[in-house]
Parts: structure tokens; sequence; C-alpha cells
């Protein structure tokens, strides 16, 4: 950049492409994955529970079956993050996950890593409540894996 753009604070070409991405409200995002929980999660349960264990009591105790379903869900929100950088209910309220530096949707990894430390976040339940406090919005799961929410107006 030259000196005389410098001083008149003008930005390059390249600099004025380079538009940051409007970040998703709490609102939408409380709703989103509400709406995840019935569209994703409700279904495994009641799969789990009536279709393989016979009925709520056998679910009730067992062991293992809560992890199996927490295991599901966490396999196909990885899977859809990932690809898309949309699970249903995001896509519903037109939020996406991105990388916070490029803004290209994450890894099947860190997709995965920002799961578990979203499972934390909410057991601790002030990994939830930073988003409250910072001015971007973003979570503890949202800090340590590098993502942010961003809204995305579905192209139709």
């Amino acid at each position: 950049m030259r000196f005389r753009d410098l001083k008149n604070k003008t930005k390059t070409k390249s600099e004025r492409k380079q538009t940051k991405a409007k970040l998703a409200r709490n609102s939408s995002r409380i709703k989103a994955f509400i709406t995840d929980l019935f569209m994703i999660y409700a279904p495994i349960l009641y799969i789990i529970t009536y279709i393989f264990m016979g009925g709520k009591d056998d679910f009730q105790n067992s062991n293992l079956a809560p992890f199996i379903g927490v295991s599901l869900y966490a396999l196909i929100y990885t899977v859809l993050v990932s690809k898309f950088g949309q699970t249903p209910g995001k896509k519903a309220y037109e939020i996406k996950i991105v990388d916070a530096k490029n803004g290209e949707n994450l890894s099947f990894l860190r997709a995965f890593c920002r799961f578990i430390m979203f499972l934390f976040s909410a057991s601790i339940l002030i990994g939830l409540l930073v988003q409250f406090y910072r001015k971007d919005n973003r979570t503890l799961h949202d800090l340590i894996c590098g993502s942010v929410v961003i809204e995305e107006p579905n192209k139709q």
C-alpha cells in the first residue's frame, strides 16, 4: 500500500473486497439450537427408545443409550457443519458457522472439536454466557475452535 493511500486513509481494491460478515444475533442462535434439538436429536432419541430399547423404562435404566444418542447427534452435527456450515436449524434462521480467520467452512475435526467444546461449555454454563459479554457474540467453544457464527441470507 502506498504512503499517500495510508495518509488519506483510503483502502486498496483488495481491502474493499474483504467486507466483514454480519454476526448472528443471540436470539437466532438460540432458536436455531432449539430447532436442531427437535429436528435431529429428538428423532434419534425416539428411535433409540422405542425401536431399539423397547420403551422408556429400558432407556432410563441404560447408561449406554443416552451416550449413543449424543454420539449420533454429534456425528450428524459435525458432518453438516463441516460440509455445509449449517444445520437445519441454522439454515432456517439464515446463520452459518465459519472459520473466524478466512470465512470458510470448518474441517470435520474442527467441527467435531467445536461440538465437544459445546458440551463442555454447556456443562459449566459460563461458556455459553460469554457471548452476552462480548461484542462479537462468540461463545467459549467458538473462541477455542476459532469459529464464528454469521448471518448468511439464503440465496434463492
